[in-house]
């Protein structure tokens, strides 16, 4: 593993060096600032770019947007001080894979650069639930939870290997609804409802649209329109 170092604190820098080359690690560079870890990391290809957050000029939330509009598939991990939830999720928003805070120990970094570079995503304790937690409140902001369904509701009656909610998506395509005015009806994106028609021609063992639209008219669904 090839690790790229960024902090503006040089002593942090030779510390983190010796103590990764310690362990096997190459540090393939260090650099002092956002602007020359750009410039750096475009060069010098690391598997796992290790940034600080806080430096003077450009920062590191700043230089991992950098990096990530040239360097797509880079791995940058945050190491900081900073606890502070704005950072994390702006850092999160810049492309990071990972947030960690000075204070672990030796192990847990080193553990967690090999996670990096596997692809899993390191965080420090505590940190990903705050993550998941501001996730699910813009996912809930975005998408209000659909109207609750009445199991006795002759309109979602049961066939068996389906969901309520598919069973929902069923019947309002098969009443000649788009996939945008279903999902408008339901509170889901249009590409929601096209994966809840696979999902439902998967389980009901259905070829086409055609044939699915068929078994919905069996059950007294089918409108008068076809599906557009």
């Amino acid at each position: 593993m090839r690790v790229l170092l960024v902090d503006d604190n040089r002593l942090m820098l030779e510390g983190l060096q010796s103590l990764l080359e310690a362990r096997g690690i190459e540090v393939a560079g260090v650099a002092a600032d956002g602007l020359d870890s750009v410039e750096l990391a475009c060069r010098l290809r690391p598997d796992v770019i290790l940034m600080d957050v806080r430096m003077p000029g450009c920062n590191g939330l700043e230089a991992t947007r950098l990096i990530k509009a040239r360097m797509p598939p880079a791995r940058i991990v945050m190491l900081t001080t900073s606890d502070d939830d704005d950072d994390l999720f702006e850092a999160i928003r810049c492309g990071a894979c990972g947030y960690l805070i000075k204070s672990i120990d030796t192990e847990t970094l080193v553990d967690a650069l090999e996670h990096a570079h596997e692809g899993i995503p390191p965080f420090s304790p505590g940190l990903a639930a705050k993550l998941l937690e501001e996730f699910a409140r813009i996912s809930e902001a975005e998408h209000p939870p659909a109207p609750p369904v009445d199991p006795d509701d002759d309109d979602v009656a049961s066939i068996p290997g389906l969901s309520a909610r598919q069973l929902q998506v069923l019947k309002l395509v098969a009443q000649g609804l788009s996939y945008k005015e279903v999902g408008a009806r339901l509170y889901l994106s249009p590409r929601t409802v096209k994966y809840h028609m696979g999902q439902i021609m998967d389980r009901l063992h259905v070829q086409n649209r055609t044939q699915l639209l068929a078994h919905a008219g069996r059950m007294g669904w089918a409108g008068d329109q076809a599906d557009s």
